[in-house]
């Protein structure tokens, strides 16, 4: 994962429907951004796990995975992320061993302790109404990489099952936190880590600290390698980035009240009359011209130590969201 000193840049898209939109559209538009993205020379491309909500289209990121990397064809691909809670680690590891073998050198895995939905959805995923305990997690992940060919124990469900019949490749494992638990077990277990920074609620530089504390080199990586993802949508103008913005600040505030709404247009979003409100929201979201967005994400990077920035871009006009890619990727940092 060296970079050779360059600050790789990707994307996290979150398939968020706009009002009026079915789960098609949503997705198309996902497709349409990787499209781009790969042409534009994005180091990655990453899609993440949601269920029961009114808002978001991605339910299963393994077969939205196969169909991103089957329409592009340099970047790599993955989850940002799959929720280990919800799932046997047998049943993630066989489908992302088949997506490798699919797309051989191509596929993340990036793996989340939370359910990503409300408990009784997260009971119906499980089948089960009991409680997913904290010592479940690394025992759970600790089986999930032997699966996939990473061993760290000398015992686990790798010894009875096998993922994949005759795997000649692997994905890459990335662990996802958004608090100090999962930087701490990213750097006892050497895998890169991804913060989720793009969430609001605080606690980078804490993050940060404790996973460079605790890293241990291990046979995939020998020293950190940090991902900090951030919400920023970049224009020509302040004032286009402003406008751009506004219907994914509702949608913020939204969230902070427990309301998942789908994107309004714009136009409707100025004239909301919680407008006010989302715009005083204190968020560490990046929107404005360009020059001004880079100075925040370099300042981002250099605060962090990132080797990698990955870049969320909602807003509710696809043109708007592809300009600002397309921009991130002409002035990146170097």
């Amino acid at each position: 994962m060296d970079n050779g000193g360059a600050i790789a840049r990707s994307i996290l898209d979150l398939s968020i429907l706009n009002e009026g939109q079915s789960s098609g559209d949503a997705l198309q538009t996902t497709s349409t951004l990787a499209r781009r993205a790969d042409q534009l020379g994005y180091s990655r491309f990453w899609v993440a796990e949601h269920h029961n909500m009114p808002s978001v289209a991605c339910t299963s990121p393994a077969v939205l995975i196969a169909h991103l990397a089957a329409i592009t064809s340099n970047m790599r691909i993955g989850s940002g992320g799959v929720m280990l809670p919800n799932h046997s680690p047998l049943v993630i590891a066989e489908q992302f061993a088949m997506l490798e073998s699919l797309h051989p050198g191509r596929i993340d895995l990036g793996i989340g302790r939370a359910p990503g939905t409300d408990q009784r959805t997260a009971a119906m995923l499980r089948r089960t109404s009991d409680s997913f305990e904290e010592d479940d997690f690394p025992r759970d992940f600790l089986d999930l990489m032997g699966l996939l060919g990473q061993p760290r124990t000398s015992e686990g469900l790798w010894k009875q099952f096998a993922a994949t019949p005759a795997a000649t490749s692997s994905p890459d494992v990335f662990l996802l936190g958004s608090s100090g638990y999962s930087a701490q077990l990213a750097g006892h277990l050497g895998l890169p880590f991804a913060f989720a920074h793009h969430f609001d609620m605080g606690g980078t530089m804490q993050a940060t600290e404790l996973y460079r504390h605790t890293f241990q080199p291990s046979a995939v990586l020998d020293a950190p390698y940090m991902i900090v993802t951030t919400n920023v949508l970049a224009a020509d103008s302040k004032e286009d980035a402003d406008w751009h913005a506004a219907p994914s600040r509702l949608a913020a505030l939204g969230r902070r009240t427990g309301r998942f709404i789908r994107l309004p247009p714009p136009l409707d979003a100025s004239v909301h009359p919680d407008m006010e409100a989302a715009n005083r929201l204190p968020s560490s979201r990046i929107v404005g011209e360009i020059s001004m967005v880079m100075r925040e994400l370099e300042e981002l990077v250099e605060r962090t130590g990132a080797a990698e920035v990955m870049v969320t871009s909602v807003a509710y006009d696809l043109a708007a969201r592809v300009r600002s890619i397309e921009l991130l990727a002409e002035h990146w940092i170097g």
